[in-house]
C-alpha cells in the first residue's frame, strides 16, 4: 500500500498470493490496526493509516477522494504488467519544452512504459496530454536518452473511449486496454 496508495481485497489478495477470500479477510482482519477502509461500488477499498504510514516508514497521507477508482484501475494495470519492481506513480517527464505528469512510469520487459488511465477526464483533457506525448516523441531526445521511445499505454473503461484514444495516438507507439482485457 505504500507503493500502490489504495488496494480492494481482490487486488490484495493477488498481489501478495493470500489464497482464499476468507484467508484474505483473516489477514486483513488482523492488519486493521494499520488501515483504513471505506466501501466504493461493489468493494472495500483500503489505505494505510497513520500507524501503518509509521510501521513502513511512509510520509504519504491517503484520503478518500474522487480519484480513488483512477488509482484501483492504475493498480489493476501493475497486477496486468506482473508487478514491475520499477513502478512510480505521478511522475514529472521533461525534455526542457515539454513537459508532462504521466500517470505512471514503469519498466517492463527491460524497457521503459507511459501509463495513462482514462477513468473520468473529458477526452479534451486526453487530447492534451497526447499532444504532449507527440512534442515530446517528435523532438527525439528521450528516443536519444533511452534508444527507443517509452510506449505510452492507455488504460480506459469503455470501447468508445479505446477507439478515441488509439485514433488520437496513431503516430505514437502506443498501446490501449480496456479494464475488462486486463482484470
Amino acid at each position: 500500500m505504500k507503493k500502490l496508495d489504495f488496494l480492494n481485497r481482490d487486488q490484495l489478495q493477488i498481489i501478495h498470493n493470500l489464497g482464499k477470500v476468507r484467508n484474505t479477510n483473516r489477514i486483513l482482519k488482523e492488519l486493521s490496526p494499520y488501515l483504513e477502509s471505506f466501501r466504493e461500488e461493489y468493494s472495500t477499498i483500503y489505505y494505510l493509516n497513520s500507524e501503518g504510514r509509521a510501521y513502513v516508514n511512509s510520509n504519504k497521507v491517503r484520503r478518500k477522494n474522487p480519484f480513488v477508482n483512477h488509482t484501483i484501475l492504475r493498480n489493476y494495470f501493475y497486477i496486468f504488467a506482473k508487478k514491475p519492481t520499477e513502478w512510480t506513480n505521478e511522475v514529472k517527464i521533461s525534455d526542457g519544452i515539454t513537459t508532462l505528469i504521466t500517470d505512471t512510469w514503469f519498466k517492463a520487459g527491460g524497457k521503459y512504459h507511459f501509463l495513462e488511465v482514462d477513468s473520468l477526464q473529458k477526452m479534451k483533457e486526453n487530447r492534451v496530454k497526447v499532444n504532449n506525448y507527440k512534442a515530446l516523441y517528435t523532438a527525439g531526445h528521450l528516443a536519444k536518452h533511452f534508444g527507443y521511445f517509452p510506449p505510452l499505454i492507455w488504460l480506459t473503461t469503455t470501447q468508445l473511449r479505446k477507439k478515441q484514444l488509439k485514433e488520437l495516438c496513431k503516430e505514437l507507439p502506443c498501446a490501449v486496454y480496456m479494464i475488462d482485457e486486463i482484470k
